[in-house]
């Protein structure tokens, strides 16, 4: 390309310096009933993720690979929360509901980085099962810290490749026409919808990207869930199989959830997006997911009940003791 053609397409791209994020409705009423309806979700993730860390931080009980893996998906899961409902939550209440070409390129950093991190670490718990299921008196060993940590720096590591890569993509498109953006977020295809330059590799990258990410992390469960599946047919216990699926129950829900709407998202031909349906479901992976996690993997979890019931019963007595002086 010549001097001259790179100067005109870097004009285009810093032509827009600010997008607006048109969000669900411009109807005010509907957006106060919105503001109140999603900050009660983003609270409630809040409370129900990071007590989940306290929960596994604070009883020695549950100190294992287990426990440490799902006080990680409960960081991540109120972290990514986090990168969206705020700016969401002001943008209901502001009349300027702009975001920065810096701003956008950051959230939409973070989104991707905490997402793919999820996927590889709902692998990584469904391999901490076959592990603990398939041979547990050699769990010890083959979890060890030498084992958990590293999958759990993988999990990080993959998901700021991978969002490394789409973020250069996106953001080294033009964008010379419209800055309006019909989401909630700065998501990868929405960006896409007003670009004005060819999109068509970024449109394969996203595809194959996520594609592929989805196919090994899947994978993954699968085959772990095959050999613990192999293992509960030999359980001779009524009470170990129970045992089992309580604890494995919950894992395959999250992970089902999670997955079918990244699938639904991302994995199809760019001429099936809507982006009124996408941003429903959007919603559904970056908002309510990592709400109903902590239910999840808590009420189907016998281990975390009690220590739920243990946390509350000393912080009564400790209370009640106070209050007594």
């Amino acid at each position: 390309m010549t001097q001259s053609g790179q100067w005109i397409q870097l004009k285009n791209v810093t032509d827009v310096t600010m997008f607006i994020l048109t969000g669900f409705t411009d109807d005010f009423k509907l957006q106060g009933f919105l503001f109140l309806f999603f900050l009660s979700i983003y609270l409630f993730t809040l409370i129900g993720n990071l007590g989940l860390v306290v929960l596994v931080i604070g009883d020695s009980r549950l100190y294992s690979p287990m426990y440490y893996f799902l006080s990680v998906l409960s960081v991540v899961d109120a972290s990514y929360s986090t990168v969206v409902t705020p700016k969401m939550l002001i943008n209901f209440l502001a009349e300027n509901k702009s975001i920065s070409f810096l701003g956008c390129a950051a959230q939409m950093f973070l989104f991707v980085t905490l997402g793919t991190t999820e996927c590889f670490l709902l692998a990584a718990m469904a391999y901490d099962r076959y592990v603990a299921i398939y041979n547990p008196l050699l769990y010890s060993v083959s979890m060890s810290p030498r084992v958990y940590v590293p999958l759990m720096l993988a999990s990080y590591i993959s998901g700021i490749l991978h969002a490394t890569t789409h973020t250069v993509a996106t953001f080294s498109l033009s964008f010379c026409g419209s800055n309006e953006i019909r989401h909630i977020f700065c998501d990868i295809p929405s960006l896409l919808a007003i670009s004005c330059s060819d999109t068509h590799t970024n449109q394969l990258l996203l595809f194959y990207f996520v594609g592929s990410i989805e196919i090994v992390t899947i994978l993954i469960v699968l085959i772990s869930y095959g050999f613990i599946l192999v293992a509960i047919l030999k359980m001779h216990s009524a009470e170990g199989k129970l045992k089992v699926f309580s604890t494995c129950g919950s894992h395959i829900t999250g992970v089902t959830i999670y997955h079918g709407t990244i699938l639904f998202m991302y994995v199809r031909p760019s001429s099936n997006y809507t982006l009124e349906h996408d941003m429903i479901v959007s919603v559904f992976y970056t908002i309510v997911i990592p709400m109903l996690n902590p239910i999840i993997y808590s009420l189907r979890n016998k281990d975390v009940k009690e220590a739920m019931k243990r946390w509350f019963e000393r912080n009564w007595f400790i209370n009640k003791v106070h209050i007594q002086h």
